[in-house]
């Protein structure tokens, strides 16, 4: 990691320690996510993303404060029913500042590790959140768009809803990235370690990952 990305890195990590205590002081100590928030709201991009509860499955609690939830739909522009919101605002945005931990490690990780931009094919940085000229949810609203077109997607019927769950091809590792989508509208995307366990084990159709 540069000491440049380095400092971004240690920026973001004080601002999801502030945001539990003040939300709107944290989005805007980091100029990038500010902007990103207001450039979606205002391009409409959060309109690809579907309703998901900030209640993660795998600890069974809120992964981001109500307050942090609250401020990240105004600056987007948009009305939310605690604990469900826009899957854009909670997946992309709100995970980069949330605290909580999980058996995966912290939400972040996803954009910041590089392993996801690797499993979509995409060069090194691809995905790190203040670089680049678009916004990160425009660069995962392309790349979770691309993995759902796949002719290998599988479709569920569940809770009269249409689910796509799309894994790309694996690393030589195994990662393969994931995406999710429900009524044709982006849920969440993720790396996969073991893309046949996850097949093997999905079960019964039923909505997924938080999708709401």
């Amino acid at each position: 990691m540069t000491s440049s990305a380095a400092l971004d890195a240690a920026a973001l990590d004080a601002a999801a320690a502030r945001a539990l205590s003040d939300p709107a002081a944290a989005i805007s100590s980091l100029p990038w996510l500010s902007t990103a928030l207001a450039d979606d709201a205002a391009a409409g991009r959060f309109a690809a993303w579907g309703r998901s509860s900030v209640i993660d499955e795998n600890v069974a609690a809120a992964v981001l404060a109500r307050p942090l939830f609250d401020e990240l739909h105004a600056r987007a522009g948009l009305e939310a029913s605690w604990p469900v919101g826009n899957a854009g605002v909670l997946h992309v945005y709100g995970y980069l500042l949330s605290t909580t931990p999980t058996p995966y490690g912290l939400k972040r990780e996803r954009w910041l590790t590089g392993e996801l931009e690797r499993a979509c094919g995409l060069d090194a940085g691809a995905f790190v959140p203040w670089a680049g000229t678009q916004t990160l949810l425009s660069r995962a609203t392309a790349a979770a768009t691309v993995l759902l077109a796949r002719p290998d997607a599988l479709t569920e019927e569940a809770e009269g809803r249409t689910a796509r769950i799309a894994l790309g091809a694996p690393l030589p590792e195994g990662t393969a990235a994931l995406a999710y989508a429900v009524d044709g509208l982006l849920v969440t995307m993720f790396p996969v370690a073991d893309p046949a366990a996850l097949r093997a084990g999905l079960g019964a159709p039923r909505l997924r990952w938080n999708a709401v």
